[in-house]
C-alpha cells in the first residue's frame, strides 16, 4: 500500500496547503508591484510579453525551414534604417537614464527603488520601460539574420541574450522600475549605441568595412560591462543595499554565463587561426546586422555594389 492510498487525507490535505501557499504567494507579488506601471502597454500581464518570445522562438525554429529554397532578401536600405534607429532609441533611453538619475540625486553605489510619481522617479520608470521595448524590437536583428540566410549567425549565443533580456526585463519593469535597475539598463544602452552605430556603418557595404577596424573591441566591450555588472551588484550585496537581494544574485549568475558564452565566442573569432574566411564573422555572435561583401550581388546579376 502506497501513500496515496494508506493515508489519502493527509495527501490531500498536504497538495491543499501548497496550492494555497502558491496562490498567497503569486497574489502577494502581484501585491507589491509597481503600480506606476500596471496599465503600461504589456504590463498588465506576462502572457504578450511570454507570447512574442515564444513566437520568435518558432520563427527561429521554422524561419530556415520555410527560407531553404527561396532566396535571400537584400535588405541594405532596411538594415541603414532599422541600425541607425536602434542607435537613436538607445542613445535616448541613455540620455533619459542619465538626466533622470542625475536630477533624482541617484547613487552609483546604492540606490533603492522610490515608487512614488515624483517627476524624475517616472522619467526613470518610463526610461527602463523603453529599455525594455528596445530588447524586443531586437528580435528583429534573428529576423534579419534568417530572411537574409545567414543562419549561421543564428547561434546559440544569439538566441539565449535576445530571448532572456526581453522576457527576464519584464519583470525588472514590474517590480523594480528604478533604484539599482537604471543602472545595468544605462550601460548597456550606451554600449548598444556604440554597436549600432558599427552594424549601421557595415550597412553601406565593403567599401566602408574595411575602415571599421574595431569590431573585436565591441566584444571586449561587452566582456567588460558584465564585469563591471558583477562588481557593481556584488558592491550592493556587501553594503546590504535595501534591494531585492535575489535580483542581485540572479543577476550576477546571469551576468557569469555571458562572460563564459563571450570569452567562447572570443577566442573561437580572434584567438584561434582559421582554416578558411568564407564571409564576414558576426562581431559579438548574436548582432552583427551589416551587409557583407556576398551580399552585393544585385538582382541583375552585377558584381558591383550600391
Amino acid at each position: 500500500m502506497g501513500l496515496l492510498d494508506s493515508e489519502p487525507g493527509s495527501v490531500l490535505s498536504v497538495v491543499s496547503t501548497a496550492l494555497n501557499d502558491t496562490v498567497e504567494f503569486y497574489r502577494w507579488t502581484w501585491s507589491i508591484a509597481d503600480k506606476r506601471v500596471e496599465n503600461w502597454p504589456l504590463m498588465q500581464s506576462p502572457w504578450p510579453t511570454l507570447s512574442i518570445s515564444t513566437l520568435y522562438l518558432l520563427f527561429v525554429w521554422l524561419g530556415p525551414k520555410w527560407m531553404k529554397d527561396r532566396e535571400p532578401f537584400q535588405m541594405r536600405l532596411v538594415l541603414i534604417f532599422y541600425n541607425f534607429g536602434m542607435v537613436l532609441l538607445n542613445l535616448f533611453i541613455f540620455r533619459e537614464l542619465f538626466m533622470g538619475s542625475y536630477n533624482a540625486g541617484y547613487s552609483y553605489i546604492c540606490q533603492s527603488v522610490d515608487y512614488s510619481n515624483d517627476v524624475n522617479e517616472v522619467r526613470i520608470a518610463a526610461a527602463l520601460w523603453w529599455y525594455f521595448v528596445s530588447k524586443g524590437v531586437e528580435y528583429l536583428d534573428t529576423v534579419f539574420f534568417i530572411l537574409r540566410k545567414k543562419n549561421n549567425q543564428v547561434s546559440f549565443l544569439h538566441v539565449y541574450h535576445h530571448c532572456t533580456m526581453f522576457t527576464l526585463w519584464w519583470i525588472g519593469i514590474k517590480w523594480v522600475a528604478g533604484g539599482q535597475a537604471f543602472f545595468g539598463a544605462q550601460l548597456n544602452s550606451f554600449i548598444h549605441v556604440v554597436m549600432y552605430s558599427y552594424y549601421g556603418l557595415t550597412a553601406f557595404g565593403p567599401w566602408i568595412q574595411k575602415y571599421l577596424w574595431w569590431k573585436r573591441y565591441l566584444t571586449m566591450l561587452q566582456l567588460v560591462q558584465f564585469h563591471v555588472t558583477i562588481g557593481h551588484t556584488a558592491l550592493s550585496l556587501y553594503t546590504d543595499c535595501p534591494f531585492p537581494k535575489w535580483m542581485h544574485w540572479a543577476l550576477i549568475a546571469y551576468a557569469i554565463s555571458f562572460i563564459f558564452l563571450f570569452l567562447n565566442f572570443y577566442v573561437r573569432t580572434y584567438k584561434e587561426p582559421k582554416k578558411s574566411k568564407t564571409g564576414k564573422t558576426a562581431v559579438n555572435g548574436f548582432s552583427a546586422n551589416g551587409v557583407n561583401k556576398s551580399e552585393k550581388q544585385q538582382k541583375n546579376g552585377k558584381a558591383k555594389g550600391e
